[in-house]
This record gives C-alpha cells, structure tokens and sequence, in this order.
C-alpha cells in the first residue's frame, strides 16, 4: 500500500498542473468559464495533493535520496527551490483565488501573474523530485 502512495500523490500534482496549464490556455483565449472551472480543478487537485502528501509525511518514514555526489547536489539544487516554490504558492493560490471570486479582476490578474509561474515551477519541479527520488536507481 505504502509503495502505491508516491506515485498516486505525483499523479494529483500532474492532474492539479495539467488542469493549471489549460486554465492559463483559456484565460489566453477569454474563455472565462473553461478558465474558471480548470482553475478551480487545479486547485482541488492541489489540495488533495496536500493532503495526501502531509497524511504519508506524519504517518511514513521520508525516502533518502539513493545518489551520492554530483547526483546529489543536482537534487538539492531542485529540491530546495521546489520546497521554497511550494510553501509561497499555498497563500498566493489563496488571495488570487480570493481576489477572483470577489471580482476583483485587476487585482487577480496582477497577483495571478505571480502566482501560476510559482504553482507551474513547484509541480514541474515535484515531478523531478518523485523522478530523481522512485524511478532513477541511483545505485549504478
């Protein structure tokens, strides 16, 4: 069961990111309402990410990083800008979503313009993490 856990909690950030990309897609095109509803997917789908991901932090040990060296520092190079990416976009998700659903347009647009690049970096570079972490054997 515990095996299953990283790969279904990588699949709701992929979800989560696709749904963000296609949300950007729409607003390009002023389609407001596909923008909307991918927007709000995106975010659900983010949430559960969090979820899982902080339910499997309490409940089960951390993986450690199987590469040494060069491998290693190119880890921590991804890793430590995912994790600073990933704890800014919980609270910018927020106010541009807040500032969206009071109709604050201008105001959800400037801070969007933040926000999904932020959101878009933490999910490109979570796929990496889980990638570098559960698919590379490091031990070769």
């Amino acid at each position: 069961m515990t095996e299953l856990l990283p790969p279904f909690n990588t699949a709701l950030i992929l979800i989560s990111g696709v749904f963000l990309a296609a949300g950007f897609f729409f607003i390009r095109r002023r389609q407001i309402t596909a923008h909307h509803r991918c927007m709000m997917t995106a975010t659900v789908f983010a949430g559960l990410f969090l979820v899982v991901y902080v339910a499997r932090w309490i409940l089960f040990p951390t993986k450690k990083f199987g590469g040494e060296g060069w491998a290693y520092a190119l880890f921590l190079s991804i890793l430590v800008p995912h994790i600073l990416a990933a704890i800014a976009v919980g609270p910018l998700a927020l106010v541009t979503l807040n500032r969206a659903f009071r109709k604050r347009f201008v105001d959800h647009r400037r801070i969007a313009r933040i926000t999904l690049p932020i959101w878009a970096f933490a999910a490109v570079t979570g796929w990496i993490v889980y990638v570098m972490l559960y698919v590379i054997d490091w031990s070769r």
